[in-house]
């Protein structure tokens, strides 16, 4: 049986619920095609299987930045997931600040664990700097799904150095999510 990951690009690419925004680079865009790599690598690996909460660049969730959460939450809990992951970009007043950070609703879970290895993942993949596994049990998505649940902030919008990768090095993001995947559950990585 395989293992279903949920992937939620996070953010509707118009409407309620829309993303940051720096360096001439829509979140919501950059989100989608990430997690459109990630599910093709999943969907490449017979020991997965996959689903996202928008399929299209222009799919729109939900009626309010509520219902946006609420219907990602209940698509996973209702297939159900066996894991939830939600791809974000990041952003700041202040521009120096950079780096990936994966959130988590508490310490010392199957998420924490799964998270600490996609953060390893896209830190080797593509060279942002390691802010972190940190806790935010006020997140919707994390507070609200069935299964254990990540929110993979990729890096920072607002940032210069950042929003090159981001903007350049979209599949090795991907790659990076996916041998975090493949770490946690002792698979051996991809060559």
């Amino acid at each position: 049986m395989p293992i279903r990951i949920f992937i939620d690009p996070g953010h509707n690419p118009t409407g309620p619920n829309t993303g940051a925004e720096g360096n001439g680079l829509r979140e919501q865009d950059v989100n989608y095609t990430v997690s459109m790599y990630l599910a093709d690598l999943l969907r490449a690996d017979p020991r997965f299987a996959v689903r996202l909460s928008r399929n299209t660049p222009t799919e729109i969730l939900g009626t309010s930045n509520a219902t946006s959460l609420a219907m990602r939450v209940n698509m996973a809990n209702s297939w159900p997931a066996d894991y939830f992951i939600s791809i974000h970009c990041n952003s700041n007043v202040n521009p120096a600040i950079n780096g990936t950070e994966v959130y988590v609703y508490q310490q010392n879970t199957q998420a924490y664990w799964l998270a600490q290895h996609v953060l390893r993942g896209v830190v080797d993949a593509v060279g942002t700097r390691d802010n972190g596994v940190r806790l935010n049990p006020s997140l919707y998505v994390l507070r609200r799904t069935s299964m254990p649940a990540i929110l993979v902030e990729l890096a920072y919008l607002t940032n210069g150095m950042d929003a090159l990768k981001l903007r350049d090095e979209q599949p090795a993001f991907a790659r990076g999510i996916y041998n975090g995947l493949l770490g946690y559950f002792g698979f051996a990585p991809e060559s």
